[in-house]
């Protein structure tokens, strides 16, 4: 099953993705589930599944769409998870993930302009894998982690490399507003046979920056989980940003930087194909 968040006539909602249209159960199940953070939290599929039949059939072009889930309570976002791009760092292996934070406020959804800060002229690309996470856990067990996943999504992490590296905190050119797209939809677990055997790919203006398997990545995503919920708890739709493939524009000679028009495209099989388009910062938003 897919499911995606969105906005239809400026009225936020969810539903059920099926071909080229969305079954919009959020307007009729918005009382018990108001977004999808809820129903993912109910773990109440089945009950989404059944609303769909009877569900406004809206097409998928007519929708503005969100971050899968556009409320989590924690995005956290892994750092050289690769070793090619470990490697194009310059940064020595290491023995547990390097992990960062991205604000909830800092998403945006598929087909939404990604704006290029007026600060700064070195915004890059990261498409990756994201994981939502299904219920909640603390110090979940790497074989038990699995269980804990209620979804799969394409995500682009765009940063403000600049921004990122004015201290060792990556903090900063990670949090530019609309810089973390996520989408469109998330794929519930049942559909993915083996995750490591997903292709990803990053293009920009339809040439291939980035390509890798899943399976490629140092540490799983079971061990992603494990390691995150044991210093913190993991919430149901919290999410995890599981790190991004070599061939950053930043490390390209000479480097590749985003600039207003490029189009940007994560595409991971048998999950989707995230589109975003860079803009200039609009006027008012850097007065």
């Amino acid at each position: 099953m897919k499911l995606a968040s969105f906005q239809l006539h400026g009225r936020e909602t969810w539903g059920v993705v099926e071909r080229d249209y969305i079954a919009d159960v959020g307007t009729t199940h918005g009382s018990r589930f108001p977004d999808l953070r809820a129903l993912i939290a109910a773990g109440a599929y089945g009950q989404a599944q059944e609303a769909a039949v009877n569900a406004t059939r809206v097409p998928l072009a007519a929708v503005t769409w969100l971050p899968v889930v556009s409320n989590p309570q924690k995005i956290f976002c892994i750092g050289l998870n690769y070793d090619e791009h470990r490697k194009e760092t310059g940064r020595a292996e290491v023995a547990h993930p390097t992990v960062f934070a991205r604000f909830a406020n800092s998403q945006t959804g598929h087909l939404c302009d990604v704006p290029l800060t007026h600060l700064s002229s070195q915004l890059d690309y990261e498409g990756e894998f994201a994981v939502i996470i299904g219920k909640r856990g603390r110090y979940v067990s790497a074989s038990d982690a699995l269980t804990h996943i209620a979804g799969y999504a394409c995500y682009n992490d765009f940063t403000v490399r600049d921004w990122q590296h004015h201290t060792h905190q990556f903090t900063p050119g990670k949090n530019f507003p609309r810089t973390g797209a996520f989408g469109p939809w998330m794929v519930t677990p049942d559909e993915i046979a083996d995750l490591d055997s997903l292709h990803l790919q990053t293009r920009v203006n339809g040439e291939t920056v980035q390509t890798a398997r899943l399976g490629q990545m140092i540490f799983g995503i079971a061990e992603l989980i494990a390691y995150c919920s044991s210093f913190t708890q993991l919430e149901a739709g919290d999410v995890i940003v599981s790190g991004t493939p070599g061939g950053v524009g930043a490390k390209r000679q000479p480097p590749r930087w985003l600039q207003p028009g490029d189009l940007t495209e994560v595409e991971i099989d048998g999950i989707g194909l995230l589109r975003n388009r860079i803009v200039r910062e609009a006027h008012d938003a850097a007065a």
